[in-house]
């Protein structure tokens, strides 16, 4: 899963309409086409090809056409764009911040209880599954993956700056965000050099996924501008600017993955889909990296659903690639490849998992590490606008950090930019 920086809104506008012409629009019913191939729209940076192209081998009759359209955000805005009146793909992926906003609207997608996900519901993490439920129990969408939080750090580099390279004392290190930064203090002080890549990703995306209420309260009513779980993240990621130790790189920019060979920064914040990207970037630096535990306990960043348009031209082919591909063996299989947690609980004590070391990580059990990440993590509610104003409150503290935005007024401009642009 690729985030996530918003590119301006002419740019998104410009990719959906660049994805719909692509696609030929028109408007079409569901059903219909031939049943033996269906167009699956991903966003990048998730590796979905890998299991397409494991489906096409084990069902040769069936031709499944995957685009990348871009970004989550990108892919989020060509679906809404192709839902009010362009071609649907017949299957797409979508980032968890975004689902509640689609939760919203479920008249656009089959209820896939009509083709038997209230079978198989009881097979996925109960909070994963219930943000994919509309109001009246239709169920639009079956959980790929979800993240768990954890850090991935440079050990070679820890070790030149002096500091403790082993995962168990590095987890010991920066048991707290303070002592994170602390910790970034002292590597940059050691070494001249850039901490981590930046802050509003990888430390207040982190913290605030923390929390036991986010933007909204338990009840749906929005909170954003009052919790002060999320001024604590916000004011956390304030101070972590003010210790100057990011590199100020933006997450999965070119930039960003260029940087990741360089060593132009020690440490980034990784939640399990994130591993398989650092070594696609970084191939040379094998062996170097290691992962511990996130500052500050348990959490999850992201998360990605399937879905079929209600206009899809063949929602049978799309429902049975979701059954046999997110099923609890196959989905313990993604993440033995690339390492993308599953969302069955029922493999998490499988031993293949439990036994699972990651040799690019200088061995880290990550199965272990990221399972860990999410016991004892209490689910909070995700509300329609949550991935905006999770956008806005980025966009205050990257201006900050890119030295155009002020420190002193970066929260309340946050909170009036959500305002104008959720208008709640």
């Amino acid at each position: 899963m690729k985030l996530r920086t918003s590119p301006p809104l002419a740019m998104l506008a410009a990719a959906a309409l660049l994805v719909i012409s692509a696609c030929s629009p028109g408007s079409v019913s569901g059903g219909g086409g031939d049943g033996k191939s269906f167009e699956f729209w991903s966003f990048s940076g998730i590796d979905q090809k890998s299991d397409v192209d494991d489906y096409m081998r084990a069902h040769p009759d069936i031709q499944v056409k995957l685009t990348e359209v871009g970004s989550t955000t990108e892919t989020a805005q060509a679906l809404t764009t192709a839902l009010a009146g362009g071609k649907v793909p017949d299957l797409v992926l979508i980032q968890g911040d975004d689902m509640p906003k689609f939760v919203q609207q479920p008249q656009n997608f089959h209820d896939l209880r009509e083709y038997g996900a209230d079978q198989i519901k009881g097979d996925y993490l109960d909070w994963v599954m219930e943000q994919a439920v509309a109001d009246g129990g239709q169920t639009i969408g079956i959980p790929t993956d979800v993240g768990g939080l954890a850090v991935a750090y440079r050990a070679d580099l820890f070790a030149a700056a002096g500091l403790p390279a082993d995962r168990e004392s590095v987890s010991k290190m920066w048991s707290t965000w303070d002592a994170f930064i602390e910790t970034g203090k002292r590597y940059t002080a050691a070494t001249g050099k850039p901490f981590v890549d930046n802050i509003p990703t990888s430390v207040f995306y982190q913290a605030v996924n923390q929390v036991s209420q986010k933007y909204y309260d338990d009840a749906g009513n929005p909170i954003y501008d009052r919790n002060p779980e999320v001024k604590a993240a916000f004011d956390l990621a304030l101070k972590a600017i003010d210790a100057d130790i990011s590199a100020r790189i933006s997450f999965g920019s070119d930039g960003w993955n260029a940087a990741l060979p360089r060593g132009d920064f020690a440490v980034v914040s990784a939640p399990a889909w994130l591993l398989d990207q650092i070594r696609r970037y970084a191939p040379d630096t094998a062996g170097k990296w290691d992962v511990a535990t996130i500052p500050g306990g348990a959490g999850n960043w992201g998360g990605s659903y399937l879905a079929i348009p209600a206009r899809a031209q063949n929602p049978e082919a799309a429902w049975a690639y979701i059954k046999e591909m997110q099923s609890p063996e196959r989905q313990l299989e993604h993440f033995l490849d690339v390492g993308a947690l599953p969302t069955t609980p029922a493999v998490y004590t499988d031993q293949r998992l439990k036994d699972k070391r990651d040799a690019f990580y200088s061995g880290a059990p990550t199965g272990e590490i990221y399972t860990q990440a999410l016991l004892g993590l209490k689910p909070f509610h995700m509300g329609p606008d949550t991935a905006t104003i999770g956008q806005e409150f980025l966009n205050a503290l990257v201006n900050v950090e890119q030295g155009s935005g002020d420190p002193a007024t970066a929260w309340d401009d946050a909170v009036r930019n959500i305002r104008t642009a959720i208008g709640a």
